[in-house]
């Protein structure tokens, strides 16, 4: 893919007019890239299972390529003592100069909360993180946790209640993922070394195997193929924005749960914050 601009993400063109979804059958929707047996698509489709022991994690990606979409995934997150693991849901492009839209669950020692983070990288440059507790145990059950990818904005949901909203504002120079398509990705690894208070808490291996499990994968994108993408002009989510109740609920998530934002980190950013975070 050509890639122009100082952002290295240039225009797309949206081509054809087919409506592509995929849903709740991982056997056809998705393969289990890596883990040598620990990733098992189960219940005729259905069910996957991540797991992760002191030999190897797991983990799996779609078929398809998107360029735009909106990805629901229910997912179960590993339960107990779950330290020094990370969960991970995203989008992902190929290449040194990759587009990225980061879910990254941190695990956690028993009876405290996970953490969530979440990152959008252009061009291979991120550096652009959120992260919030939860107010539900997200081991107890499957939660469903959304990425819209549009060509105004990038919304990070769970259960429909946005937590994140990543707007395209090229026009003040800021970079926006918009022309390489991007696969969807799962993975569940050890990475004790940084994921639970900095690395302080180890995984505990006498707990092995840690276990998440995934249901109702939903694709409703533009499927990227022999260098087009096709999808629907009448597809909602193409042009889908916050009202002012999930306004109000991203505000209420943000100021109850959210526990860093780099738009406020002035120490990491002694010259003055991105540009992005003062934008209106």
């Amino acid at each position: 893919m050509t890639m122009s601009s100082s952002f290295g993400c240039v225009v797309s063109v949206l081509v054809g007019f087919v409506l592509v979804a995929s849903a709740a059958d991982f056997s056809q929707d998705v393969e289990v890239t890596w883990g040598d047996g620990r990733g098992k698509i189960l219940e005729n489709g259905q069910l996957l299972t991540l797991s992760l022991d002191k030999s190897s994690g797991s983990g799996f990606q779609s078929r398809n390529e998107y360029l735009f979409g909106k990805i629901d995934m229910n997912v179960k997150l590993v339960p107990g003592n779950s330290a020094g693991t990370v969960t991970t849901y995203y989008l992902r492009s190929q290449g040194s100069t990759w587009d990225e839209i980061d879910f990254e669950f941190l695990g956690n020692l028993s009876g405290e909360p996970y953490t969530v983070h979440t990152n959008v990288y252009c061009g291979g440059k991120g550096d652009r993180e959120q992260q919030f507790h939860l107010w539900f145990d997200p081991t107890k059950d499957f939660y469903t946790y959304s990425l819209l990818w549009n060509p105004q904005r990038i919304i990070f949901s769970i259960d429909g209640t946005p937590i994140r909203e990543f707007k395209n504002l090229e026009s003040i120079g800021v970079p926006f993922p918009k022309s390489q398509p991007m696969r969807v990705y799962s993975t569940l690894w050890n990475a004790d070394d940084w994921a639970t208070r900095g690395g302080l808490i180890k995984t505990d291996w006498s707990k092995a195997p840690f276990t998440a499990s995934y249901r109702n994968y939903e694709a409703d994108g533009c499927v990227w193929s022999s260098g087009k993408s096709s999808c629907s002009s009448s597809s909602s989510w193409l042009s889908q924005e916050l009202d002012i109740s999930s306004r109000q609920r991203l505000q209420w998530v943000q100021k109850n749960y959210m526990i860093y934002n780099y738009c406020t980190d002035t120490k990491r950013f002694p010259q003055g914050l991105p540009i992005e975070c003062t934008a209106p």
